[in-house]
């Protein structure tokens, strides 16, 4: 099995900083509404002066939304009183896992056309899914045909979707696998304000994790621990060795495996692969592997009638 794992297709960055335990996106701490580079008791004032007393709001406002609800109100100020006196989460980390959870206009979750919430991370200035595309619909409503015979998917030249093994049990946790002719289609496979990220974006995502751009340019294996920094931690999911996994980033990548030219299914619990928006080719697209016994990132291309994962980035 491992062997047909081989897969042969072999604006302002702002900064995450840890700062006395507070989140910080550049140009705000998250939690300090009166702009003194700090969070504290003053801050919890603030915003009850804003909320109750026509204060002045934070600035910007976002400083303000400490639990990630898509707004500034008193559920704000005790929030920064927990976190203050009873070693309550921090400003921003919704979950205490010690990455944001929202800021920089990065919301906590979004929703797509279907009503599947998905869980977001903000990583280096990009807001990115923190879960596969689970989506059955195009944004304005037309449906992505579920493709699950094996001579109908080979011949396809048009969008598709399709579950791994054809088993509906596998999409909660490893989200749906699509062609590139979904991923390219105008009426959009993204949420709405969210799109598939191109092959430079996903360039940015790796050289804020460590890489540099000659590396990150390169094809094949690329970087060192990148890959690692990228996939969920354990192997409840990745088969051991789960080489170099820590999740340092918040991306959570799950191995999802593929679908292969033939229409076959590989590799759940092995290698995880993800579309770009940039063709190589007519007939291939730009794709990341990961995979569970190296840590590099894999930057290679496939051709566009595999189904592999997609992750959204936000516009």
């Amino acid at each position: 099995m491992h062997n047909q794992c081989k897969f042969s297709v072999a604006a302002l960055i702002v900064a995450l900083v840890c700062l006395t335990g507070t989140l910080a996106y550049g140009d705000y701490i998250c939690g300090d509404a009166n702009s003194d580079e700090a969070v504290n008791v003053a801050d919890a004032v603030w915003i009850i002066n804003y909320v109750f007393a026509s204060g002045d709001p934070p600035n910007p406002l976002d400083a303000g939304d400490t639990n990630c609800d898509g707004s500034c109100n008193i559920t704000d100020a005790v929030w920064i009183i927990n976190y203050i006196f009873a070693g309550g989460y921090t400003p921003c980390d919704t979950d205490g896992d010690g990455f944001p959870d929202c800021g920089l206009n990065c919301p906590g979750t979004v929703v797509d056309i279907d009503g599947n919430v998905y869980q977001t991370v903000l990583i280096g200035g990009q807001c990115w899914m923190a879960e596969n595309l689970k989506v059955t619909h195009y944004r304005n409503g037309d449906p992505i045909p579920n493709v699950t015979d094996v001579a109908e998917w080979i011949d396809l030249s048009t969008g598709a979707y399709c579950d791994y093994y054809n088993d509906p049990a596998n999409v909660p946790t490893y989200g749906r696998l699509y062609n590139w002719y979904a991923v390219d289609d105008s009426r959009n496979i993204a949420p709405e304000g969210w799109h598939l990220p191109s092959d430079a974006e996903w360039k940015q995502l790796e050289m804020y994790l460590g890489m540099s751009q000659a590396e990150a340019d390169s094809t094949l294996f690329r970087g060192t621990d990148e890959g690692g920094k990228l996939k969920e931690a354990g192997y409840a999911h990745w088969i051991p060795p789960n080489e170099g996994a820590t999740n340092e980033s918040g991306f959570t990548a799950l191995p999802g495996g593929f679908r292969d030219y033939d229409g076959s299914f590989y590799c759940m619990g092995i290698t995880a692969f993800f579309w770009s928006s940039t063709e190589f080719s007519s007939g291939s697209a730009w794709i990341r592997g990961l995979y569970y016994n190296l840590s590099p990132v894999n930057r290679y291309y496939s051709p566009k009638h595999y189904g592999l994962s997609v992750r959204c980035v936000k516009d």
